[in-house]
């Protein structure tokens, strides 16, 4: 346990809030969007569909290809026009999940945190980099 002047430290809500309202919105047979601020940092969306700094994201499970609602990352495979893209961002740039039918969901405050480091499955920064193990016991 912390103390007053040494808290312990606890992470962030947003990614259980999303997914728990991702479930609701499917489970009600609606369509699940997301609205991502696109100018945050390590987000990688296609560019021609970003609208004021933002771009909102149908996640719907037939709209979408293996996503993934991590604690730090969201991503997955999406057709833009016909042309499939990769998409990924930190959790921190989503700023509202909500069903399109109703507009029933949840806004999330504008983070200027940095987002995490970028998952090494993911890393489309340096492709040449050599696969690296490590024991884990």
């Amino acid at each position: 346990m912390g103390n007053a002047s040494n808290p312990p430290f606890v992470s962030s809500s947003r990614p259980y809030l999303i997914r728990a309202f991702y479930e609701w919105i499917t489970d009600n047979q609606l369509t699940p969007y997301l609205v991502v601020n696109a100018t945050f940092p390590d987000v990688k969306v296609p560019e021609q569909y970003i609208s004021d700094g933002k771009i909102i994201l149908n996640i719907h499970p037939y709209s979408v290809k293996d996503l993934s609602l991590k604690n730090d990352w969201i991503s997955f495979s999406g057709r833009f026009s016909g042309i499939v893209h990769e998409v990924i961002f930190p959790v921190q740039a989503t700023l509202a999940i909500y069903a399109k039918e109703n507009g029933q969901g949840m806004t999330f405050p504008q983070e200027d945190l940095p987002p995490p480091t970028s998952p090494s499955d993911k890393d489309t920064k340096d492709k040449s980099r050599k696969p690296m193990l490590r024991v884990v016991k």
